[in-house]
């Protein structure tokens, strides 16, 4: 028995800890709290960085390379030792003598230089440039379509948290209800009116109704679980007020304005670059022109050293006659890459009109069950009277009453169901047609992160 109070005392204070740290938010600041701490939100935002970082690798092709060089050279080549004296400057008269010409002693030679190369014109550089940038922009496309999706489930779970919550009331309605059930039983019973059998089977319904109860309070629990997770939270959220409710438009508004879903763009965008593949692999047919030079220290002593000093400027121009056909075999596949991309395109703009009718039909099917669900429930809460009134009075077996019970309670599960999916219905074909953002006015969140 102490053990037994232990363990309820724990789970007490087990119980009161969760709900203290349980955080209470409007939809509107778990929305904004979303697009700030949503971890694939902020795992997409450093892909979109990182797209951003490959703009400055691109244009880094056409700005100049500046490199600085030491070396050491010890030698008894004969041109490679004439020279060294020479850019150390300490060539004498001497060192004309036929015999040292051909058979020089060993020779010492730090070279200390600065050298540069400036491209002029690489054409296959220009287009890597262009090709980075709308990349770039495809990637934040991407952002915003992921963004679109967080909301989404975030307005889906907390819808389903509202759901969860009531399905907590009704079934513990239902329990009061089983529970008024069995103390009828059992009065009948008492009174010599009715059997023990109607007794266990009341029992039984008590023990089903608080097994749903406890499902119930689980789900509930689990869902505001479900809502931390997506804002990026350890711990349980609950929805303070109610889901916003978005306006239903017209089946040919949602059509037209699916055609600007920031996926589609995206995808434009990758096509038009497949398209700029092509010419990036034709590039290489082009010559790359550029400017070069530099400054040089040589000293057959001292790293570093000046003894003799020099530079040189240089101009060039530098043509890939062949290849080997590569450049023919990449054009080829390019091309290719563009067919495939283009059939993707359309593709997804035909997957999306069909989704906007799929979404539409949806729409209007969550609202007939809605509107058919609530009238089931008035049906329901009568014919749960009328059977309770006749077997109060012996009309009825019990079995009838507990029957009318049990479809009472489906009814108020189905009604609480089929509202949300209404609203969650409305929601997908707003997210299906990329509007979703704009009509929770979330807009400004579209623009990034950072």
């Amino acid at each position: 028995m102490k053990r037994l109070l232990s363990g309820i005392l724990a789970l007490l204070c087990f119980s009161a800890l969760a709900h203290a740290d349980e955080r209470t938010l409007s939809i509107n600041d778990a929305l904004s709290l979303a697009m700030k701490g949503n971890p694939e939100l902020r795992a997409f935002d450093n892909s979109v960085s990182a797209a951003g970082e490959d703009i400055g690798i691109a244009r880094s092709n056409l700005l100049p390379k500046i490199n600085f060089e030491e070396r050491f050279m010890r030698t008894t080549n004969p041109t490679l030792a004439f020279a060294a004296k020479l850019n150390q400057e300490r060539f004498t008269t001497a060192d004309f003598a036929i015999p040292s010409l051909n058979n020089p002693d060993a020779i010492n030679d730090f070279q200390t230089s600065i050298s540069f190369e400036q491209p002029l014109y690489v054409r296959k550089a220009y287009i890597g440039l262009k090709m980075a940038k709308q990349e770039f922009s495809a990637k934040q496309e991407d952002l915003t379509r992921k963004k679109e999706e967080v909301a989404f489930n975030i307005i889906r779970t907390a819808l389903m948290i509202n759901s969860s919550g009531e399905f907590v009331e009704a079934a513990k309605k239902g329990v009061e209800d089983a529970k008024e059930h069995l103390r009828l039983a059992e009065l009948r019973y008492d009174a010599k009116l009715g059997l023990y059998s109607d007794v266990l089977r009341a029992r039984t319904l008590v023990a089903e109704s608080e097994q749903r109860l406890i499902s119930a309070k689980k789900n509930h629990s689990m869902a505001k679980r479900t809502l931390g997770l997506l804002l990026g939270l350890t711990e349980p959220v609950s929805i303070m007020g109610d889901t916003p409710q978005l306006e239903l438009k017209s089946v040919d508004h949602y059509s037209q304005v699916s055609l600007s879903r920031k996926d589609i763009k995206s995808l434009q965008m990758r096509y038009d670059n497949a398209k700029n593949n092509i010419e990036l692999a034709k590039s290489d047919y082009y010559p790359m022109i550029g400017l070069g030079g530099a400054y040089m220290l040589n000293d057959h002593d001292t790293p570093f050293g000046g003894e003799g000093n020099s530079w040189q400027v240089s101009a060039f121009l530098r043509w890939s006659i062949f290849d080997g056909t590569l450049r023919k075999h990449e054009t080829a596949k390019a091309k290719y890459k563009a067919l495939e991309a283009a059939e993707y395109l359309e593709g997804l703009k035909k997957t999306v009109s069909y989704k906007i009718h799929e979404a539409y039909l949806g729409v209007e099917e969550a609202k007939k069950n809605a509107e058919l669900s609530e009238a089931a429930v008035k049906t329901a809460e009568e014919g749960e009277r009328l059977v309770r009134a006749r077997y109060e009075n012996s009309l009825s077996p019990i079995i009838d009453l507990l029957d009318a019970q049990v479809s009472l309670d489906n009814a108020r599960a189905n009604v609480v169901v089929k509202k949300n999916e209404y609203r969650t219905a409305v929601a997908n074909l707003s997210y299906e047609s990329g509007t979703l953002l704009k009509d929770l006015n979330l807009d400004s969140a579209a623009g990034g992160m950072k």
